[in-house]
């Protein structure tokens, strides 16, 4: 398990942490006043995309329009892309073929 993402609010925290799938852990820890939530998870793909995170919903649609796509979706593409290469580096999980 590694940390995925951080929250500022509770309910927030436990929201995320019900959509992952996998092994899973929230932690707190106070940082002078303000109270921070760990969520800890398995570094997924589909767990990123079920939290939100890295413009994987954005990604999906702009694949499903492939076909179609103008130079500023290719930007886009691209700008994700790059994005999701550090992601990946990071977590050392795979970029799937198909995305690029």
């Amino acid at each position: 398990m590694k940390l995925l993402n951080t929250y500022e609010d509770r309910d927030e925290a436990e929201e995320a942490a019900e959509k992952l799938t996998g092994d899973k852990r929230l932690a707190s820890e106070r940082d002078a006043t303000v109270v921070i939530y760990n969520l800890f998870g398995i570094p997924s793909w589909g767990n990123f995309h079920r939290l939100g995170m890295y413009n994987l919903g954005e990604l999906r649609i702009l694949l499903i329009n492939r076909a179609s796509w103008h130079s500023t979706d290719q930007a886009r593409h691209t700008e994700i892309i790059e994005t999701l290469k550090s992601v990946a580096k990071n977590y050392g999980i795979e970029l799937p073929g198909h995305w690029l």
